[in-house]
């Protein structure tokens, strides 16, 4: 018999642990129910020292500012200012957040669009303001007074190819319109600081970022012919997670796929859903939608080849040597990279039906919205677990489909066939594995005014794992990855 094909998820080890764990899943459903978000501030805390790592190896003077808007925990965030880290906000809730957790407004970067409201609440406090465009500093040169000069960034985009094309974003100011803000800011100096110039790339593509880099340097040195001093580069975000462990049966998934969407072997998706490829004649072709889910370069892989990439304007030299010769700091905004596999969401199976087409639907008690951004399809496998009190069943792997709790025929949390260990059954146990990163609170809502799922920190300690309510959370002094 043909193995079924399988999307196993990659899992970090504490996170594998706790689920081995007798007793440890069952306390957290005794305490909250289901469903239930659980965050691992230790793995958050390894993934940072990763990245710290490769920062320290190049010998590049950074700041690491936690992008807040991945992920709505308290725990996380009091995670990051425990490890004195900086951090990202991009809404006036998300300052109050960061200040509630103890952040210096020193320490706080602001990103993202920003209306009146919002520029007027941050001018004048010692928040770093990412500029967006033209209005946002006008605005704000109007709003800052000499007694509080107000630190800025330029973020900066449009950056052209080896074609000589741009990409359009509609984030950030573009080439044309950098010199009139040089201007700008050269005119206000008692009250707006120039800091230095940024971007944002969600590309996996080096050289994007490399000529986004080049293009920031260069920018740095035509702000000293205008009596301005920037002495930072922000790289942003946008650093890739790994999802699958085995790339291998990734492939052998996508490619089943295909040929099930081009007619040629078992229905795989629900009601014709194509993922973003084109079908023709001769088959399925195109990049799907789910794209990231096959990626298997970590953040750090993608730093370090950054930091070491030779810069052409600069005689070849690596990046890292040229912000050390020119006194430069980094500065990154790392969230998906910080918050990778540091999360799960368990749902409980509710029910199992045969559809009029025959196909096996498993529903959960939680919504698509929930587990993951709505645009997007979740293409590693959940985990099966036996509900408490009950045993695990004999293997009888089984393709289904998961749907989620709303009224909505929009509401299903895989529409690619999923091949489960076996059918469950009401009370078992669906593990979503690497939510942590967007996938729990960026589009969530409470429709049909359904409660958000109940959010907790898990530790490990000498003990064993202990669990936080999230709100609750407070790491230890010399809190670190735990090894069970």
């Amino acid at each position: 018999m043909t193995p079924a094909p399988t999307l196993p998820a990659l899992i970090h080890p504490l996170v594998r642990a706790y689920l081995a764990d007798p007793g440890a899943l069952d306390t957290a459903i005794d305490c909250a129910g289901t469903p239930l978000h659980l965050l691992f501030p230790q793995v958050y805390l390894d993934n940072l020292h990763r990245l710290h790592s490769v920062l320290r190896r190049h010998r590049v003077h950074h700041r690491i500012c936690y992008a807040h808007k991945v992920n709505h925990s308290r725990a996380l965030l009091t995670t990051a200012h425990h490890a004195a880290l900086a951090v990202d906000v991009a809404s006036a809730h998300e300052l109050a957040a960061a200040r509630q957790a103890g952040f210096h407004t020193t320490d706080i970067e602001a990103t993202g669009p920003k209306g009146r409201r919002w520029l007027t609440r941050l001018a004048g406090t010692g928040v770093t303001i990412n500029i967006d465009n033209a209005w946002e500093l006008g605005e704000l040169a109007a709003l800052a007074t000499p007694t509080s000069p107000t630190p800025v960034l330029l973020r900066l985009s449009g950056f052209p190819g080896p074609d000589g094309r741009a990409t359009v974003s509609r984030f950030g100011i573009g080439h044309r319109d950098v010199e009139p803000l040089l201007h700008l800011l050269a005119r206000h100096t008692d009250r707006l600081h120039l800091r230095g110039f940024a971007f944002h790339l969600d590309s996996g593509d080096t050289g994007e970022r490399i000529r986004a880099t080049e293009s920031c340097l260069h920018w740095v040195e035509q702000a000293y012919e205008f009596g301005l001093a920037p002495d930072v580069i922000d790289i942003g975000g946008g650093f890739r997670q790994v999802f699958t462990a085995d790339i291998e049966r990734f492939d052998h998934y996508t490619r089943t796929l295909r040929h099930a969407l081009a007619g040629r072997g078992e229905p795989m998706s629900w009601a014709g859903n194509t993922f973003g490829y084109h079908l023709d004649d001769t088959g399925a072709h195109g990049t799907p939608v789910f794209h990231k889910y096959g990626n298997t370069t970590p953040a750090t892989a993608m730093l370090d080849e950054l930091l070491a990439a030779p810069l052409t304007g600069h005689g070849g030299q690596p990046l890292a040597r040229v912000l050390a010769d020119n006194m430069l700091e980094l500065w990154c905004e790392p969230g998906k990279a910080l918050a990778d596999h540091a999360g799960i969401t368990v749902a409980a199976v509710e029910f199992v039906k045969r559809t009029a087409d025959g196909s096996l639907v498993v529903d959960v008690d939680i919504a698509r919205d929930t587990v993951t951004p709505a645009d997007q399809e979740v293409m590693v496998d959940p985990l099966l677990l036996p509900g408490p009190g009950t045993g695990r069943p004999e293997p009888c792997p089984t393709g289904v489909y998961v749907a989620g709790h709303l009224c909505l025929e929009r509401d299903l949390i895989t529409a690619h066939k999923v091949w489960l260990p076996w059918l469950p059954r009401p009370g078992d146990l669906l593990i979503f594995p690497n939510t942590a990163a967007y996938h729990m609170d960026l589009s969530a809502a409470r429709a049909s005014m359904h409660p958000l799922p109940a959010k907790f920190a898990v530790d490990y300690t000498g003990n064993g794992f202990a669990l936080h309510a999230d709100l609750d959370y407070r790491p230890a002094p010399t809190a670190d990855l735990g090894r069970p």
